[in-house]
């Protein structure tokens, strides 16, 4: 098991209900963890729409996880 600390912001942050949590996890890549979260949490928004990043940097989808990594989802945002 590996523990994640994982950051949410504007739609996703929404959709949780929380900015931040730490969530312990079997899964391997960074695309699994959102399947999950999407699964457990009902986040409304598809992977494509979202770009993730690790410990402070953007990364693929399929990186590998390590325990203790941050992970910040990052939804589209609109501007006007």
């Amino acid at each position: 098991m590996k523990t994640i600390r994982i950051q949410y912001f504007a739609r996703l942050r929404e959709d949780r209900g929380q900015s931040e949590e730490e969530w312990c996890t079997d899964c391997g890549s960074v695309r699994e963890l959102y399947a999950q979260l999407q699964a457990v949490h009902g986040l409304s928004l598809a992977a494509s729409s979202v770009r993730p990043a690790i410990n402070g940097a953007y990364t693929p989808w399929e990186t590998e996880l390590n325990d203790r990594d941050e992970v910040v989802f990052i939804p589209p945002v609109a501007g006007g």
